[in-house]
């Protein structure tokens, strides 16, 4: 996994080739916040400065950061594919929000 995690927020890393570094960027929140280092302590020493200079650049402009999610999810489903999902959740032995989570975390590693 290319993840990095500080304060709450949650970086995606990729090796740039042609520049020979690590690049970074705060994953899950509107504001653009990047980083990068030469080397992995360059790298993580890169992305605690940045995320510890937006929450400080925010708190002086007197807004309020873009907070990581919260890990809460609503959805409006159809009464219909809620049974289902139900059902799916209940054959597997889960908890519908067990079972949405797998099921969506599937999804999302692709």
């Amino acid at each position: 996994m290319n993840a990095m995690m500080h304060k709450g927020y949650q970086a995606h890393v990729e090796f740039d080739a042609q520049d020979r570094i690590f690049t970074g960027h705060v994953a899950g929140i509107r504001d653009i916040v990047a980083f990068h280092g030469a080397t992995v302590d360059e790298l993580e020493t890169a992305f605690r400065e940045a995320v510890d200079d937006y929450l400080e650049a925010c708190e002086k402009l007197g807004q309020a950061p873009n907070k990581p999610y919260s890990g809460k999810l609503m959805l409006r489903l159809p009464p219909e594919l809620h049974a289902e999902v139900a059902t799916a959740a209940e054959v597997k032995g889960k908890s519908i929000n067990q079972w949405a989570a797998d099921i969506l975390r599937q999804a999302a590693r692709g």
